[in-house]
């Protein structure tokens, strides 16, 4: 599989103490903010993925609890590429970054690390229709035609990861990184499948709500693993509207708290937008419209 050559052992005896601290600083922070904010599936889904509270979770571990969930994990380092990632997902392994954040990005990183990757995606994991759509989505993902400018974006992208996670980085490294993925961004001739399909798990899986319209639960990644984004998606500063294929259409920005989030009825609902987004796909639609 052209994937392995993503993978990287975790050696989990190569955490610090520091490393470790910052885990468990993170978690119990998120476990008592979440309790009452996340989705019902949360805190018990980190116990039945291997995720614990005290320390940096191992991967072999977690492998042991996810397969009873039909998923595994496997070790990567930092982003990879979205085809890799996609696929992955659609075999229900999920790609987990091994570097975690440093001490000076508890709140949020731009970067992947494995408090995103694991205590952020694996809990809902528990809950199968979510699970089901997560596999679902991997695919739809993977069959999506891309453009050559969305290379370029992956490389801004994971260039400004890389630069914002380094405390060393100034202000110039900093602004530089974020204009050449907005300069990647431009130069996009039109918006790909790829580009859709990855908007559509940014809205969903990263940063989607549930529930109703004036109390929503949290279930996206980005939001139960970042402490900052946690709390401000709940307040009235960023606006709720209900899931629908419109997200598709809607851009985002990785370098700011997000000012709109979309909420799904159920994770039923997540299935039904995804269905109607893979009836616009070539691979769906075939025929001369494919080509």
């Amino acid at each position: 599989l052209d994937e392995v050559r993503f993978v990287v052992d975790q050696d989990h005896g190569a955490y610090t103490p520091r490393e470790h601290a910052v885990w468990r600083h993170i978690l119990h922070r998120l476990a008592g903010c979440l309790k009452d904010t996340a989705h019902a599936s949360y805190l018990s889904g980190l116990a039945a993925t291997g995720i614990g509270l005290e320390r940096i979770p191992s991967l072999d571990e977690m492998n042991e609890k996810l397969e009873a969930l039909g998923w595994s994990a496997v070790g990567v380092r930092g982003f990879i590429p979205p085809a890799v990632f996609t696929e992955l997902q659609s075999l229900g392994v999920l790609a987990i970054a091994a570097d975690i954040r440093s001490h000076e990005h508890i709140e949020y990183t731009p970067a992947p690390d494995i408090v995103h990757e694991s205590a952020g995606h694996a809990p809902i994991l528990a809950d199968r229709r979510y699970a089901s759509y997560l596999k679902r989505c991997g695919e739809v993902g993977f069959r999506a035609i891309a453009s050559v400018e969305d290379q370029a974006v992956y490389e801004a992208i994971r260039n400004l990861s890389v630069v914002k996670e380094d405390p060393a980085a100034t202000e110039d490294e900093v602004r530089l990184a974020q204009e050449r993925l907005h300069a990647a961004g431009a130069s996009r001739r039109y918006v790909s499948e790829s580009t859709k399909a990855s908007r559509l798990y940014w809205w969903t899986a990263e940063y989607g709500l549930v529930g109703s319209l004036t109390d929503p639960k949290l279930y996206g990644a980005g939001l139960l693993s970042s402490l900052g984004e946690a709390a401000h998606c709940l307040t009235p500063a960023v606006r709720k509207v209900p899931l629908s294929l419109v997200c598709a259409d809607t851009e985002y920005d990785i370098t700011r708290m997000q000012p709109q989030l979309f909420v799904a009825r159920d994770f039923g609902h997540l299935n039904e937008v995804l269905a109607d987004f893979r009836k616009t796909l070539a691979w769906d639609r075939g025929g001369d419209y494919g080509l």
